[in-house]
Formats: C-alpha cells, structure tokens, sequence
C-alpha cells in the first residue's frame, strides 16, 4: 500500500476511534446495571485509550521500550541507547518503579507527549534515581536525547513480573504505547509466566519485538539461545524482527561499553553444518535509527485495531456480552414494570347515584338563564318531596353509610389485596431472578417494607378528598367531550336546555317507572336490568336531557344510537374514575418501594437501542470494513 493510500486509511480510522471512545463510554454508564466488566480492565479498550487515541492520524514516530523481569539488566540495555546513565542500575535489582523516556529534540514542539502517554503524570528527569522512588501515582521522568532520531522515543520500563502489582499496570501501558519493544531476556527470565503473558499481548498486537539474550556466558551458550528463543517464540507467539546476545560482563555494562552481538533466527531447514557466529558487535542505537518506522508504526497500529475488532477479544464480544445480558434482564424487566407488578384487578366502581350527581351538578354549573333558573327550582322541589320518603326510610332501617365513605371502605380492601399480591410477586422475583436482579429486588423487600408501605398507603387514604376525585374526573371527561365531540356536546346541552321546559311533564311518567327525583325510593324495588337500562343510562347522565325530550318513548326506545351513545360515555365516566384511583395507587408504590428500579430496568433491557449502542455498532462496522 502507498503511502497516500495509507493515509486515507489512517486519516478513516482515526475519524472512527474519535466517535466510538465517547460512545463506549457513554454505553458503559448506560451499561451499569449489567455489572459487565469495567472497561478499563479490557486489553482492547486500553489499547484504544493509550495507543489508538493519541497516536493514530499523528505524524509518524516510533515508541520503543525497553522491557523484561527483574534484575535482568533493563536498564543496563536502555543507558547503552541513552549514551548514558539515564535510568539507575546496581548489581542489587534497584528495581525500576516509574518509565523513563528519551525525547529527540525538538519533538515537544510537533508533537503533545501528554497525549502520547495518557496515563502518566509527566516529570523532567533531573535524576536517575527518581525512577526508583515508591509512590501511588503513575510517573513518566523525561528528557531530550539530542542523538536520538527526530521520531524515535525510548523508554525504561518497570518489571514486568515484579510483586508489585502497581508496576505491571505501569509496564503494560508502556507496551500498549509502544510500536517496538525490545524484550530484556536471560537463561532464567525467557520462560518466566509473567514475561511470557506479557509479551502474549505483544504478540496479539503484533508489535515488532527485538530479542536481546543478557547476561550470556559467551561461548557456551551459544547452543542454547536458539532452544531458549524457540520456547519464548512458541509461548508467546512472537517472531521477533532481531535477535542480540550481551555477554555477562559487569564492568563493560557499568561502563556503557557492552557489546551486543547479532545472531539470525534459526530455520527448520537450515543446513545442519551451523557457520560461525559473527561476533562484530552492533550499535543498538544505529541499528534502531535505521528501523523502517513508517512501516513499523503501521504495522503496530493495524495490529491495535484489529484486536480492537477481533470477535473473540475486542469490542464485538463486548457488544455480545452486553446484548445477552441486556436480553435476559429484560425477561426481568417486563415482569417488574409498574404496570405489571401492580395487578389492579377487581378495582371496585363508585355507586351510580355518585358519578349522577356530580353529572348534574357539573351541567348545573354550565347553564345559563331560565334553564339554569327553572332546573334549579326542579331540583329543589324534588328534594322537598323526598324528604319523607328519606326519613321514612332512615327510620326503618337506621342511617345508611354515606355512598362515597362506602366507596372508600371498598377501595382500601382492594389496595390491601394488590399490595399482598406484589409482595408476594416481588419474593417469586428475588427467589428466581437472575444475580443482577436479585439483589435490587432483595433491597426492596428489605426490614418492614410491607408494614411501612400498608401504614403510608392508609395514611394517605385517610386523608383523600373523594368527592373532589370524582369532581375532576367529570369535569376533565365533559371537557374532553366539549373539546373532541363539539356537536355531540351541543347536542347533549341543547336537549338539557329544552329539558327544563318538558322536565315537569314527563317527570310523572318517569316517577312510575322508578325514574325522576322519586327514583332513588324506587329503583331498589325493580330489576338489575331496568335500573341500570332506565335509572343509570337515560336522563340521568345529562341531567335529564334525553328521556325529559323524549318521554315514555325514550325509555322504551332504549336501543337508540343517542341512549347507546350516552351509556358508552356514562361507561367511559366509570372507567376514568376508576383508572385514576387505580393510578394513584400504582405511582404510591412506584415512588416509596420500587423507586427508579423499574426504569433502570428497562432502559438496561432496552439498551441495544440505545443511542451509543447504535453509534459503538456503526464504529465497529466502519472499522471492520477499512480493515
């Protein structure tokens, strides 16, 4: 691939890695009620942040670390590049804590070396020895190396199968920064687990890995650096791009004059009669310089962004991840919605002659002039006239319990029973939900919940105006009426109106059939049927208006589109009603048990429609198909 074409590629990619950090941070907030594992604890997400991020569509230049396990000479190898003793040594394991870097000069001014290495609190380097001080934050002492190559960074790097655990964290972004690393191996170190999981990840990266075997008694182990190299290769999947050997010799390495020797990789089918080493000594400085750092940086940074899209190890099995456990909480998720956890059934209704009355007085509020004068003089004779009729009654059998207070003694027995129910639904959960669901819904059940909910719920039922209830829902429902069905509420108010003329004559006839201001006395005595055909649907609900107009002939014509319309509305009165108490009940335990649950719930179940679900997806997509 040229390089124009390289830079269309990169310039692509580098648009996609700007959009899906945020979005996969935005989807791991969204994501954390599914307690998938952090991102911050992911290869991939760590290789986006401190490799992909700051190093992809720059200019090019080549990070090279020096790296290996404790006591292996490291920094011996990094002071040799440095040209002096930049990173501290001693024949005790001074033990490197904090990176080291060489700068060429004049790279500060074309490049933020912050962003280079995000995870790093950078310092000057004043003193070899800073790197070995202990402390909590991530430290990265730098200084210009004026015979470094103008793209070439160089770091020393912790141990990375040190017992401090803070130092692999350390070493490991080093390595995700890094184009090249020039691995620091010796007879005891190359089979080493810690080494080998470490340059593991190298290997997925494919970062161009240099071999320097240290501290070799030179020349008997010449035979054996080529099975040490097999083994770290084979473990490690690695073929490394170089291969050095350093004899062990303290007073050459103290004095920057330790010679590195190249050697070739072995072959399978190389002759069996083995030529003589050549024991020229390289410059591993010049031989790093001459490196094809283009190419290099290339190569390192496909690498980064194919384990970014690789199915198994990057973000698509994320995705996956958080899509089936998206999945099974939702199954969750459904069964505790408000709406279904709280089974409102059997919600009792409130008594006819209430939701009447209201009706009435509702249109009694909204006349005008003499039908407002001659339905008010009505109503008043008519409760004149029942008078003895309602004394009479209260003396036979005592004085009845007021309709609304019965409303609210049946209404309590139905929050009583829709509260066991949710406990009980609520318990089922917990016993069988799933281990994130689990928990939460433990918390809710916690201590005296039930208690404390039946003491709010009764509390606040004590205390409820019904009849303003009931007030607001027929004055909402005329509304609406008004509002959608302009001409059917016309109709409905000029009828009320000629009601009050015609009112008188037909109030006899409607008074025998357990109709009127005397049907209340009445209706008991007639059928279910013909008290809720006659009493409950005709005039009634208009105050009058359809059985006054029409007399007997209304009240037997009780199939008529206009009668059907009205009782379909006295219906709709009764649902609204009861929809609002039933309301008021499920938001109660909404706010004091449940609280945000259920719709934390569901937006974790819906969350592979969410907005940086999608935008993740795209990014993927778009990376996968440059790739």
């Amino acid at each position: 691939m040229d390089e124009a074409k390289q830079d269309v590629l990169f310039h692509h990619c580098a648009t996609a890695i700007r959009s899906l950090l945020p979005a996969l941070q935005k989807l791991e907030r969204e994501a954390e009620m599914l307690q998938p594992l952090p991102l911050a604890e992911r290869e991939w997400f760590e290789l986006l942040r401190q490799k992909l991020v700051p190093q992809l569509g720059e200019q090019a230049f080549l990070v090279v670390a020096v790296v290996g396990g404790t006591n292996i000479g490291k920094s011996v190898i990094f002071n040799h590049l440095a040209g002096s003793r930049a990173s501290a040594t001693s024949p005790l394991a001074s033990g490197t804590k904090h990176a080291t870097c060489l700068v060429p000069e004049g790279f500060k001014a074309q490049h933020e070396l912050q962003a280079v290495f995000p995870d790093f609190e950078l310092h000057e380097w004043t003193d070899a020895s800073l790197a070995l001080e202990e402390s909590d934050a991530h430290r990265l002492f730098w200084r210009v190396a004026p015979e470094l190559p103008p793209s070439l960074l160089v770091l020393d790097t912790p141990d990375i199968d040190s017992d401090a655990r803070v130092n692999w964290v350390r070493a490991d972004a080093v390595r995700r920064s890094a184009d090249v690393l020039i691995a620091v191996l010796t007879q005891q170190k190359y089979n080493d687990a810690a080494v080998k999981e470490f340059f593991r990840k190298a290997g997925d990266e494919d970062k161009a890995v240099l071999v320097i075997f240290n501290q070799c008694v030179l020349p008997e182990d010449e035979p054996y650096w080529p099975i040490w190299l097999d083994t770290f290769c084979r473990e490690t999947h690695i073929t490394p791009d170089a291969v050095y050997l350093t004899p062990n010799d303290r007073r050459a390495a103290e004095g920057l004059r330790l010679p590195f020797f190249e050697r070739r990789m072995p072959t399978a089918n190389a002759d069996k009669a083995t030529p003589a080493p050549d024991n020229t000594p390289r410059d591993l400085a010049a031989d790093l310089a001459k490196l094809r750092f283009r190419e290099i940086r290339m190569r390192t940074l496909l690498g980064s962004l194919h384990e970014l899209t690789h199915p198994q190890r990057g973000i698509p099995a994320y995705l996956r991840e958080v899509r089936l456990a998206s999945e099974d909480l939702g199954r969750t998720a459904t069964r505790l919605t408000t709406d279904s956890v709280v089974q409102v059934r059997n919600w009792p209704a409130p008594a006819n002659s209430l939701l009447v009355a209201e009706i009435r007085q509702w249109w009694h509020a909204h006349q005008e002039g003499w039908a407002r004068t001659i339905n008010s003089a009505y109503n008043t004779v008519g409760s004149g006239l029942l008078w003895p009729i309602r004394a009479a009654r209260r003396a036979l059998q005592g004085e009845p319990e007021p309709p609304m207070e019965d409303y609210r003694s049946r209404e309590w027995l139905a929050v009583l029973g829709v509260v066991e129910e949710l406990f009980d639904k609520l318990q089922w959960m917990a016993d069988s939900g799933n281990e994130i669901i689990r928990p939460r819904i433990e918390a809710v059940l916690l201590g005296d919940a039930r208690s404390r909910l039946l003491t709010l719920l009764r509390q606040k039922h004590d205390v409820l105006d019904f009849e303003e209830e009931l007030k607001s829902v027929i004055d909402q429902e005329m509304r609406n009426l008004q509002r959608t069905k302009p001409d059917l509420f016309g109709m409905y108010r000029q009828l009320n109106n000629v009601s009050a003329v015609v009112r008188p004559v037909t109030s006899v006839v409607l008074f025998s059939i357990g109709f009127g201001p005397a049907g209340e006395m009445v209706a008991p005595f007639l059928g279910h049927a013909a008290a809720s055909a006659v009493v409950h649907v005709f005039a009634d609900v208009a105050g009058g208006a359809t059985a006054a107009i029409a007399g007997e002939a209304a009240v037997s014509g009780a199939a008529s589109s206009g009668t059907g319309m009205l009782q379909a509305w006295f219906h709709r009165m009764h649902s609204a009603f009861t929809a609002r108490r039933a309301s008021w009940l499920t938001q109660l335990v909404h706010t004091e048990l449940l609280g945000a649950l259920p719709e934390e719930l569901n937006a974790a179940a819906g969350l592979t429609k969410s907005e940086a679900f999608i935008e993740v997806q795209k990014c993927v997509t778009k990376l996968e198909g440059l790739l």
